[in-house]
């Protein structure tokens, strides 16, 4: 596996390329050139060598993906549509923001690879509005198109809310379609961007980071690709680190890199109790840090490698109070249609605080397992299961703590808030949390400044 170093800076330069002539300078615009003078696809064929897998969280080959969709197309005689997933919202997470706010054009570049291998008729981009990346994008693409670059007006930003469900797939397609993100029943390639029930355009969703992929693989070819990375697992991945570290930050590593060498040797974690890998993979305890940040190797410790955003929390921290609040953001993010996830993760995190409060029996926490099954019964999205996977491992790898809270209010002097990405400055690695979730409701409005 090639050293963290000779890799760095795949995706994240050295210092922001904000304008296209440092792009250019570094060979941007390369890649697109020589997959135009490609057909489609050979450049499918190319991302197939490379074994680029999504960086979205799930993991999927990129170039079946393409494929699946690209035939689809053609099999229902309906264009193919991409849309580009930048809605992050993942507690613990800011690669993506940082990505494009340091190289926009790389991403640029790789959505316009992306749009000619699938035969895309509309580009959309999703980022959310509070983030203040559109203009950017847009000042970007009106570069790229006084350079001369193929197509770029057929790239559309859109703007979207500050909701969790805004990054689900569906979600996000019914955001570009002028809609809240709620999630639908059929995935994008079967009912699209903008379907009718005669035309269902078949619609890719990929994440940003795995389309800055693209271009390096266009332009050094897929064996140079799997230098770094394993078999299975190959290149690099954004990992951002907030929490109990020295140093909170977003890096690029060769996955493979055990998770020990990412927190500890890099961040700088000296005591570590727990780490979630977001809010929606089972607890990770301190004798998994050897594992290697791979999606197969993550699996088989019983977690998983999500968008590469690590929590870490020292034992200062009452997991009680951590589990109050990553249940309550998910209990808060169910968009509802589902009641079984609305009203099972509510009914969980009810049972949690109660708990907290010294409040509680063994009885209650038998209730909460007994919930927690029910919760994913006819549901949209992974949500439910996310607080079912979270919730579970903390009273399976915790459960003592869990039962000293019964009938004995928690104690900590630690104050938990929802690990939510507002600000990280990668300079300095300050990080701050969104201020304003604590009051945040069920319903998605937020309650007045200063109530309780």
């Amino acid at each position: 596996m090639a050293d963290a170093a000779d890799v760095a800076d795949r995706l994240l330069p050295p210092s922001p390329r904000t304008a296209l002539d440092a792009y250019i300078a570094v060979g941007g615009g390369q890649a697109l050139q020589a997959a135009l003078s490609m057909e489609p696809d050979e450049v499918i064929a190319e991302v197939a060598d490379a074994g680029l897998r999504g960086r979205g969280g799930a993991g999927f080959p990129t170039a079946t993906k393409w494929r699946s969709v690209r035939d689809a197309a053609a099999e229902t005689d309906s264009a193919a549509r991409l849309v580009v997933n930048g809605a992050e919202g993942e507690p613990g997470t800011y690669k993506d923001r940082l990505l494009l706010e340091t190289n926009p054009f790389q991403v640029l570049e790789g959505i316009l690879i992306a749009r000619h291998a699938i035969g895309a008729d509309q580009v959309h981009l999703g980022v959310k509005a509070k983030a203040g990346h559109a203009k950017l994008l847009r000042a970007a693409l009106d570069e790229i198109a006084q350079a001369g670059w193929e197509d770029p007006d057929v790239v559309h930003i859109v703007e979207g809310p500050d909701e969790y469900l805004f990054g689900e797939e569906t979600g996000l397609l019914e955001v570009v379609e002028g809609n809240l993100p709620m999630p639908r029943w059929l995935p994008p390639f079967q009912q699209g961007l903008f379907a009718t029930t005669d035309q269902p355009h078949p619609t890719v969703v990929n994440n940003v980071e795995t389309l800055a992929n693209v271009p390096f693989i266009l332009n050094e070819g897929a064996t140079t690709f799997r230098s770094a990375g394993t078999v299975d697992s190959p290149g690099t991945m954004l990992f951002t680190v907030v929490g109990d570290v020295t140093s909170p930050g977003v890096y690029e590593l060769p996955l493979g890199t055990p998770l020990r060498q990412l927190l500890v040797d890099i961040a700088g974690a000296a005591d570590i109790k727990a780490v979630f890998s977001g809010v929606s993979s089972p607890v990770i305890s301190p004798e998994r840090l050897d594992t290697p940040l791979t999606y197969e190797d993550m699996r088989t410790a019983g977690t998983g490698l999500g968008s590469g955003g690590f929590i870490v929390y020292d034992h200062t921290h009452c997991i009680v109070r951590v589990a109050v609040q990553l249940s309550h953001f998910l209990a808060i993010e169910s968009c509802g249609q589902c009641s079984a996830c609305k009203l099972g993760c509510a009914a969980i995190t009810d049972l949690l605080q109660r708990i907290e409060a010294g409040e509680a029996t063994a009885h209650d926490l038998e209730a909460i397992a007994d919930r927690l099954p029910a919760i994913t019964d006819q549901t949209r999205c992974a949500l439910p299961a996310g607080e079912q996977l979270l919730v579970g491992s903390l009273l399976d790898t915790f459960r003592d703590e869990f039962v000293a809270h019964l009938e004995q209010p928690c104690d900590a002097s630690v104050l938990e808030q929802v690990p939510k990405i507002e600000s990280l400055d990668d300079s300095t690695g300050e990080v701050a949390f969104d201020p304003h979730y604590h009051r945040k409701r069920s319903d998605w409005s937020y309650a007045p400044a200063g109530a309780t």
